[in-house]
């Protein structure tokens, strides 16, 4: 399906019955295989006759490497349905309980967006990036189990410090569980793009958010009941990390090498710039969220995160073109003839996200702003002004991510740590004052400010960078 290659392979000592047995067997007169059936099936077969025929690590690939357009496609969908996932569930929390409760639910998802970056460390890039395997994947695999737990005991501690009374409390761990397994599977898709088979971990991606999307949907529409919804979506992620991500990633990649205690405090070391970073940075962009719930009431959650889905649809647009050139860069920027090359191609990205937010403007403004009042009930002709703000935020949010990204290429990831504690000093007083003085206003515009005001810090950062690598 996905570019077989033939395999010769031992026979295992314990045979399972398989799928297409047992549809065989079936004497009921009615034709029950279909495509995803059938799929379901073989994919079961061989994960319990890997784990028989001594782990899912020794056994052969079956899957391509180097599938440059299967990779941009499953990137795509894998990383649509990822960014899609919240603009679609506040819709339907808005359509089934209501903007109040919408509001709630828009927090939580906030508060776990958060806490994701907690979970993944900021090794994504650091790990598809480490081409020679300086770290054993085992060890990429007990950081992350780690910065997991933390992530929970991090959440948990958060909702005791609010004094989040129920729902709020179930509702924000039943979406904690949904970002575990997310932080989790990132390191097994991370595993599968370093082996330059992207496309694999889109699949894995896409299967975790468009299951999770549908079981919340499904579980708010009969009951009602945001507190279930949210434990569903959780469950169905943890199913979909341990049946499909984990498996797929020891299967179509080598064994790794050992699991060491030296290679872990490594990554949490070599890490922690990118991680808090990364961490400042979504606090930086959360701030205006906070500011809100402690002044205006909920609803201005669903209004403020309404105005920003375009300008996060940017962001993605994005990293659904550069993402895949990740490793591609990596070897660029390794090989010295290359360098100037290396500089075009930033150049050329930063472009194209120029294109998409100048792109993104017309759609609101023509569309956009009609579609939002369709969606959520509600009128937003009155933000048409603040959703211009916030596509132009969503723009600088594009290339804030971007120059991140390239500045931990040329693993100079310490360098940007203190112009990232710098934007959050600015931005607490900034976005808090605003707010108390403008509400939602306010909000959007502190937003803008502190987003510019990082992102010409970066670009800075990045030139002086290049100055001193031309001059070694």
């Amino acid at each position: 399906m996905f570019g077989r290659t033939p395999q010769k392979t031992e026979a295992p000592r314990y045979r399972t019955p398989r799928y297409s047995d047992r549809a065989a067997t079936d004497t009921s007169g009615k034709d029950t295989s279909n495509a995803f059936t059938s799929l379901v099936g073989q994919w079961w077969d061989r994960v319990i006759s890997s784990i028989f025929s001594g782990g899912l690590a020794k056994q052969s690939a079956q899957y391509l490497a180097h599938q440059t357009k299967r990779d941009y496609l499953a990137n795509i969908v894998g990383q649509s349905s990822w960014g899609a996932l919240f603009p679609l569930l506040a819709v339907v929390c808005s359509q089934l309980v209501g903007v109040e409760q919408a509001g709630l639910f828009s927090m939580a998802f906030v508060i776990g967006m958060l806490l994701l970056f907690v979970a993944q460390y900021g090794v994504r890039t650091f790990q598809v990036s480490d081409l020679d395997e300086l770290l054993s994947f085992s060890d990429y695999q007990a950081q992350r189990l780690l910065s997991c737990l933390a992530m929970l005991a991090l959440g948990g501690m958060w909702c005791l410090f609010r004094g989040y009374g129920e729902p709020m409390f179930s509702l924000c761990t039943g979406v904690f569980v949904f970002r575990f397994a997310d932080g989790m599977a990132d390191v097994y898709e991370g595993r599968l793009q370093q082996k330059d088979k992207l496309y694999l971990a889109g699949i894995s991606q896409a299967l975790r958010c468009i299951l999770g999307g549908v079981i919340f949907s499904l579980t708010l529409l009969i009951t009602r009941n945001l507190t279930w919804a949210s434990w569903a979506m959780g469950i169905i992620a943890m199913l979909t990390l341990v049946a499909v991500t984990i498996p797929l990633a020891l299967l179509e990649t080598e064994k790794s090498a050992p699991l060491t205690i030296q290679g872990v405090k490594k990554i949490f070391v070599q890490c922690w710039p990118l991680f808090l970073g990364l961490f400042l940075y979504n606090l930086i962009d959360s701030i205006p969220k906070f500011a809100m719930e402690g002044t205006l009431s909920y609803d201005n959650q669903l209004y403020f995160n309404a105005l920003y889905f375009p300008a996060h649809m940017i962001l993605m647009a994005s990293i659904l073109i550069y993402r895949p050139q990740l490793v591609r860069l990596a070897n660029i920027w390794e090989d010295p003839d290359s360098k100037h090359r290396f500089g075009l191609v930033v150049l050329a990205m930063l472009g194209v996200i120029v294109l998409i937010t100048a792109a993104t403007v017309l759609f609101v403004d023509l569309i956009g702003i009609p579609l939002n009042t369709f969606l959520y009930g509600t009128d937003f002709e009155q933000y048409r002004n603040l959703a211009r703000v916030m596509v132009v935020t969503g723009g600088l949010c594009a290339g804030i991510d971007y120059l991140y990204q390239i500045i931990t290429i040329l693993r100079a990831q310490r360098d940007v740590t203190r112009i990232y504690v710098i934007s959050f000093i600015i931005a607490i007083p900034v976005i808090y004052m605003m707010v108390g003085f403008d509400g939602l206003n306010g909000a959007v515009i502190g937003s803008f400010t502190t987003m510019a005001i990082l992102f010409l810090l970066l670009v800075s950062d990045y030139i002086s960078l290049r100055r001193r690598y031309r001059n070694e």
